[in-house]
């Protein structure tokens, strides 16, 4: 018998990708919107994605605690799983290897949100499953890592480190996420109630990327630093720069997410390959799959 998916957020990173995995797989794929009753959309449905999430942080606060509530409420309602990328604001300022058994001390508003909101799946009695990840990176290019931070300057030959460029940072890359929830989704029933599953993607330091890009780019690059002081700046006037530099911290603190849980729970899964994911964004005039370079030209591919 067919098995149907909610996708919540389906414009997003998450919710476009997890639509292609589950569509792929054989799953009926709705879409949510917004706007309408979300118990009536639930009506059904095996499993919930839950992309859904303010944009620009907007709002954190009071958004992420209506948003789960309503989830709760259609999860309840169909008796759907609900499988929700988590991050790692909950850690706080913790160096080192992230995972399952990680105190959760966060010491920002948005990490403490993200804790309640974690909290209240598990206190609900639905089945929840948090696909814990790092930044992410999506081939669409949909407002992602590398988009608005690290390529962000690319054109212009830089590559931009919003910390210490030589502190190890995780990295999800977007259709493996995808892939690794449809396989949770698909073994859900021999899961606990709530699963705290970190997902290990990649880790790389900023530095290691600009090596892996100059060796495929055709011009020079160099390191540039995000303009933090100029977020400072904004930050009286610009809801977006202010809960941006609340989490700054994160990008000098070495770290990556542990995987021995992950293996556990999938120990078949294979991840895009590290040079691929890193190549990722790069515009078409670099990206060694979308050219090909012959006496020093560059010639686009057919």
């Amino acid at each position: 018998m067919q098995q149907t998916v909610l996708i919540l957020g389906a414009n997003g990173k998450i919710g476009s990708h997890a639509a292609d995995a589950f569509w792929n797989a054989g799953w009926a794929v709705r879409h949510f919107e917004r706007g309408t009753d979300m118990v009536a959309a639930a009506k059904g449905a095996d499993v919930i994605i839950n992309g859904l999430n303010p944009p620009a942080y907007h709002n954190w606060a009071e958004a992420i605690p209506a948003i789960t509530d309503q989830v709760i409420a259609a999860a309840r309602a169909s008796g759907a799983t609900v499988i929700i990328p988590g991050n790692i604001y909950n850690f706080g300022d913790q160096p080192g290897v992230l995972d399952e058994n990680t105190p959760q001390t966060a010491q920002t508003r948005k990490g403490q949100v993200r804790v309640a909101m974690e909290d209240a799946y598990k206190a609900s009695g639905v089945q929840t499953i948090i696909l814990r990840a790092g930044n992410f990176i999506d081939p669409k290019g949909n407002g992602d890592y590398m988009s608005l931070l690290a390529l962000r300057d690319i054109g212009k030959g830089r590559v931009t480190a919003a910390g210490d460029p030589d502190a190890l940072q995780a990295y999800a890359y977007v259709p493996d996420w995808a892939q690794a929830a449809l396989a949770l989704a698909e073994k859900r029933h021999d899961l606990a109630q709530f699963e705290d599953v970190p997902f290990p993607g990649h880790a790389f330091t900023t530095n290691q990327l600009l090596t892996e890009l100059q060796a495929v780019s055709p011009r020079r690059l160099r390191l540039a630093h995000f303009p933090w002081w100029l977020m400072t700046a904004l930050a009286p006037f610009w809801e977006l720069a202010r809960e941006m530099r609340e989490m700054r911290y994160l990008y000098s603190m070495p770290h990556q997410i542990g995987s021995a849980k992950f293996n556990r729970l999938l120990p078949g899964f294979r991840p895009t390959g590290l040079t691929e994911v890193m190549r990722t964004g790069l515009p078409a005039d670099i990206h060694p799959d979308q050219v090909m370079r012959s006496g020093g030209k560059t010639i686009a591919a057919e």
